[in-house]
């Protein structure tokens, strides 16, 4: 519990406050961190009067050598979850440092304290990551990741989703208290969350109604939105096993390369037709795309692809484009003519949908 690197760190904060030497001292009354180096390794006859009184023990100015290893000073337990972890002592004249003690003892209970917390979530982000990692290989060993979700105590029955959040590089808040507000945005005990990549934040959570899950993503989007992150997140579809957890991310990354740049929410649900191009096979694909768009309309397909994001509404569509009505329809009937689809049949236009996404992807 008191390492002797976080002794040292004691030491040095305190001694350079009361400009007085410091000394921690083990469980064991063994002198592990000093402001003088000869010091250390010894047997401290205070320390251990206090281990084994449990309550602060003065040396006196004129202890001639009684207390072994001690200078006069005041030496205090060091008490963390009601344990004594280690004496701290304070060298000098003890009528001089008595009002000062106390707070020297709270101050490095507090250390203790702060740096038992700070390994603990390490060791925590550390095993998420290795879960994360597991469930993202080819062949996870989920016997190995419920374990260690049962030693974090989080649990992830169904329904699951999983989100994967592209973040700008240059953000203020680190990377640890950020995946901590998140967690907790998504339910701390039925959430994971880990950086999967510099830039790129992977986490799932699990939710039993649909209103449920739409609030973890819309808490997640304000308080990235409340750091004043930059950012993209995907959204997959909702799942059931954890060995669908893979593909999952997979979706939320093909979301990311195919959706439109500009928004910062993607789900895959809108975007799984799409994305169905990308899972064809290369040279059918092709063909049909050079089928369909030929070198005479290559030159509309900002047209037709205008026309297909507004539903195949004219009005709507000559208005985005800032061009007359029976321009537009002039298009429609040239692309008709060429291709033998007319953009106004829902069939030819989501043929017409398909080329132009295998077109994109090329």
């Amino acid at each position: 519990m008191l390492t002797t690197e976080i002794a040292e760190m004691i030491v040095k904060e305190t001694s350079a406050r009361l400009n007085r030497n410091v000394n921690i001292m083990s469980s064991k009354g063994i002198i592990i961190a000093s402001c003088d180096s000869s010091r250390l390794y010894h047997i401290h006859e205070g320390a251990l009067e206090v281990l084994r009184s449990e309550q602060p023990f003065t040396v006196p100015l004129d202890h001639d050598g009684k207390w072994r290893g001690a200078q006069p000073g005041i030496n205090l337990p060091i008490v963390f979850d009601q344990q004594i972890v280690g004496v701290i002592g304070i060298t000098g004249n003890p009528k001089e440092i008595e009002d000062v003690a106390g707070l020297v003892k709270m101050t490095t209970e507090l250390m203790v304290k702060q740096s038992y917390m700070a390994s603990q979530t390490e060791w925590q982000q550390r095993t998420k990551d290795m879960i994360i990692e597991d469930l993202l290989s080819e062949q996870p060993s989920i016997e190995h990741v419920l374990r260690r979700l049962g030693l974090l105590k989080i649990e992830l029955p169904p329904t699951l989703q999983t989100l994967v959040i592209e973040l700008d590089e240059g953000q203020s808040l680190s990377r640890s208290v950020l995946i901590q507000q998140l967690e907790k945005a998504a339910g701390s005990n039925h959430c994971l969350a880990g950086f999967v990549h510099t830039k790129r934040l992977c986490m799932a959570f699990s939710y039993q109604k649909e209103d449920e899950g739409k609030k973890k993503r819309e808490a997640v989007l304000q308080l990235l939105k409340f750091h004043h992150f930059k950012f993209r997140i995907a959204c997959s579809t909702p799942f059931s096993t954890l060995e669908l957890f893979h593909q999952s991310y997979e979706d939320c990354i093909l979301a990311l390369e195919i959706g439109d740049p500009q928004e910062e929410v993607l789900l895959f649900a809108k975007l799984e037709a799409q994305a169905l191009i990308h899972q064809l096979n290369p040279v059918a694909a092709d063909r049909l795309s050079r089928r369909v768009l030929l070198n005479s309309v290559l030159s509309l397909t900002g047209t037709l692809q205008c026309f297909l994001d507004h539903h195949l509404n004219l009005q709507q569509t000559a208005d985005s484009l800032h061009i007359h009505r029976n321009t537009l329809i002039y298009r429609l009937n040239k692309i008709k003519e060429e291709t033998g689809y007319d953009p106004r049949k829902f069939k030819d236009a989501f043929a017409l949908q398909m080329a132009l996404w295998i077109l994109e992807k090329n």
